[in-house]
């Protein structure tokens, strides 16, 4: 039973609608490994164990029917409590669901329960007082990276076949290039934030998996616009899931190291990404050396004055029980006036606009994910640098697609070591269906679904 726990998603589900499977042996799976094996990863803060044996007796119908997944926890669970990894949410318990939980649950996901993030994910390690930091499967002294870093342990380590997460300025990409899966951050408007609102639009739901055609299988389920949405596409005449055979075609594709911010990128990460270059070149692409215009020192600035109204959004009356990084990202946002916070905005506006452009003349482009590979647990706190600039030095590649709105996504092509090295496929504007086809194109060229971390 325990080969189960590493089933794609969309097999789980052809084995429940098929009746060789139930949903209550794939919950009662995964319950069991979560008991055994997430103590030291801290992947899971809230486990609804109850919860989904009680759903898995009587599944609902539906492309993902009976398949445990798990939510994170900055996103609302009726009857689930939902902390945002703050001391002042501890005990919060929500009266209603995100759409996008409504969305998964229609399709006949279980919900599994809450993933660990940092407080209210601001920061791109999955490290927080309340709810500790997050392990590594890969290795355990070091971070899984990103704020759905609690989503990728789960998922790397057998513990979900796929999971729900969260990407404000790459917290899906992060933890898929350090846990060695596939990380998808969709188009703005791709998926509703209802019955909240995105910070300047700057962050989408998204997932984790093993597999590509998952990420489009959950893609699919949490798409769609809600009434009074600011940001809205139509679905897709075909479901993304359907198109995961279609070869992308020939494209253009530009491959960058050089990073938004003047910031160095590990030897590591620059092997994996030439690596990719010959790969692609193979598959037929036709590849350069290129990048769009986003070396302007304001994108970082911009970026900043927008990022610290975060913790400011949340209405915690006793700042004492907030992290220190967010107490300090709450003093800037009220030293900040107004006028500078919508003058920041407006350049980031203006910035993405050029950025975007630079998809006219070709189809994708392909970057590392991360300027490092994974990081060691406590990185953060005790680099200077890296604590001042809110770990860019990890992740200057990532937050120019949540800018511009973008789909974008990390695939596992590389190893350091044993450590996994992701590559980011930044895709044109709505252009979610061909960075999912090319990512296949790879996944079925060089493929990553069997490698398991030694933690699982």
């Amino acid at each position: 039973m325990e080969e189960i726990a590493f089933l794609s998603a969309a097999e789980q589900a052809r084995l429940v609608a098929a009746g060789e499977l139930s949903a209550v042996e794939l919950v009662e799976t995964y319950l069991g490994r979560i008991e055994r094996l997430d103590a030291p990863l801290r992947s899971y803060v809230t486990v609804c164990a109850e919860e989904a044996l009680a759903e898995a007796r009587d599944p609902r119908p539906g492309p993902l029917g009976g398949v445990p997944i798990p939510v994170k926890d900055l996103t609302a669970t009726a009857g689930i409590r939902t902390t945002y990894s703050c001391r002042a949410f501890a005990d919060h318990v929500p009266d209603v669901d995100a759409a996008v939980v409504r969305r998964l649950k229609a399709a006949g996901a279980i919900v599994l329960g809450k993933t660990n993030t940092p407080e209210f994910g601001s920061i791109p390690v999955t490290e927080s007082d309340l709810n500790g930091a997050c392990r590594n499967p890969w290795d355990l002294e070091r971070t899984p990276g990103g704020s759905s870093g609690g989503a990728a342990a789960a998922v790397a380590a057998g513990l979900a076949p796929a999971a729900h997460g969260t990407d404000g300025g790459g917290s899906l990409r992060i933890p898929a290039s350090c846990c060695g899966l596939v990380g998808l951050k969709p188009s703005r408007g791709r998926i509703s934030p209802a019955p909240f609102v995105s910070l300047e639009g700057l962050s989408t739901s998204g997932v984790v998996a093993r597999t590509v055609r998952d990420a489009a299988l959950l893609l699919d389920a949490m798409a769609g616009p809600e009434p009074g949405d600011r940001f809205a596409l139509p679905l897709p005449e075909r479901r993304f899931a359907e198109q995961m055979d279609e070869p992308p075609g020939r494209l253009r594709i530009a491959l960058t190291t050089e990073p938004p911010a003047d910031l160095p990128v590990d030897p590591a990460c620059h092997r994996v990404l030439e690596e990719a270059a010959v790969l692609l070149a193979s598959l037929g692409h036709h590849v350069r050396e290129a990048r769009p215009a986003w070396r302007d020192p304001r994108l970082v600035s911009s970026f900043g004055a927008v990022w610290c109204v975060v913790p400011a959004l949340y209405g915690v009356q006793d700042e004492s029980l907030l992290t220190q990084i967010n107490r300090d990202q709450l003093a800037r946002a009220r030293a900040q006036a107004s006028p500078d916070f919508v003058a920041a905005s407006r350049r980031l506006q203006l910035a993405a606009r050029e950025i975007v452009a630079f998809w006219a003349d070709v189809d994708v482009v392909v970057t590392p994910t991360l300027a490092l590979p994974p990081v060691p647990i406590g990185w953060l706190e005790a680099d200077e640098q890296a604590r001042s600039m809110l770990g860019l030095p990890l992740t200057p590649f990532t937050a120019v697609a949540n800018v511009t709105g973008q789909p974008a996504l990390s695939v596992p092509l590389g190893r350091d070591g044993d450590l996994p090295i992701g590559i980011q496929l930044i895709g044109p504007p709505e252009g979610d269906a061909l960075i999912l086809r090319l990512a296949r194109q790879l996944e079925e060229a060089q493929p990553w679904g069997d490698q398991r971390p030694d933690h699982s």
